[in-house]
């Protein structure tokens, strides 16, 4: 992994501009402060997170969108960043499959440095560029696919190249900054800056734009989730009960969605093989559970279109 020379004295001047470096003036001197003290002005940093969000929902809304109609085409939902921004990326993609029954390889997170940099860091690795275009060409991205470039400052360079890589394959692409006016933002096609004032602890982008990625990335991946039909109403039918828990999930949710009981849920499961999107629609237009999974696939796995379908 090459790195290019970087003028330290250049990237001092460079992040000595950006908010997130900036300290915060309402608590000069933590020590000073008694415990109780300091985790209400935690909280009360952390209620901003919110608001700050708020004023940009319409972007966010249009980014759901577009994710949304390029992974109904097949394609994928990829997040990439270095340090807390990649891992918080890693975490939302990580969350997609036991949640929404979909393949790990539908949403995807990319990280400097890689999987080691998971639970470390890994030096240097934010600033090659040639790594960001790298993972970006390893991917062999599409038009289809979405690539959403996750970075505090918005100028991580692996990010960017990344973003601009991504752009140059056709991909729809996302530049997620906590600065505005960020080279990441103008590096992508649509760009989501989210100031959020100085951290509590300053320059730790852990904290509140760590928590507002956290946030937005729930949302982005959730509801474009929603729009491919991996919910029904208000709950989780696409899930699949792989374990003890998800198993008495799974049939909690059949008996609120169907009003059968415990002992409908539990056969209508068995024979669906833990899909329960398929046993709900076997229990409410009575199909075997098999010609209700092949209903299902015949309506693009919206349960609506499959119920209506069904009882005709």
């Amino acid at each position: 992994m090459s790195t290019p020379e970087i003028n330290i004295d250049d990237v001092r001047h460079e992040i000595g501009a950006l908010v997130t470096e900036s300290s915060n003036p309402r608590y000069p001197d933590l020590s000073a402060m008694s415990t109780t003290e300091l985790v209400t002005a935690m909280n009360g940093e952390d209620a901003l997170v919110p608001q700050a969000i708020e004023r940009h929902l319409p972007v966010i809304a249009a980014i759901v969108d577009e994710v949304a109609a390029r992974m109904s085409r097949g394609g994928r939902l990829i997040y990439v960043g270095a340090g807390t921004p990649g891992r918080m990326g890693i975490l939302d993609a990580s969350e997609c499959p036991p949640t929404f029954g979909t393949d790990p390889s539908l949403v995807v997170g990319v990280i400097a440095g890689g999987r080691a940099a998971v639970n470390q860091a890994v030096e240097n690795a934010e600033d090659s560029q040639e790594a960001g275009a790298d993972d970006m060409a390893a991917l062999e991205l599409t038009a289809n696919d979405s690539v959403i470039g996750l970075a505090a400052s918005g100028r991580t360079p692996y990010v960017i190249a990344a973003i601009n890589a991504a752009k140059a394959q056709g991909a729809y692409t996302v530049g997620f900054a906590c600065n505005s006016n960020s080279p990441l933002g103008a590096a992508a096609e649509t760009a989501l800056e989210i100031e959020l004032g100085p951290e509590f602890l300053t320059g730790s982008t852990r904290l509140k734009s760590g928590t507002c990625q956290k946030l937005v990335l729930n949302m982005i991946s959730t509801l474009a989730m929603v729009r491919l039909g991996k919910t029904y109403k208000n709950v989780m039918v696409d899930l699949r009960a792989t374990n003890a828990k998800l198993h008495a999930r799974s049939e909690r949710t059949l008996m609120q969605v169907t009003g059968c009981d415990a002992a409908t849920a539990t056969a209508a499961l068995a024979a669906a093989d833990g899909h329960v999107k398929a046993a709900i629609l076997a229990i409410l237009t009575g199909l075997p559970a098999e010609q209700a999974s092949a209903l299902l696939a015949e309506n693009a796995g919206f349960l609506p279109a499959a119920i209506t379908a069904g009882s005709n």
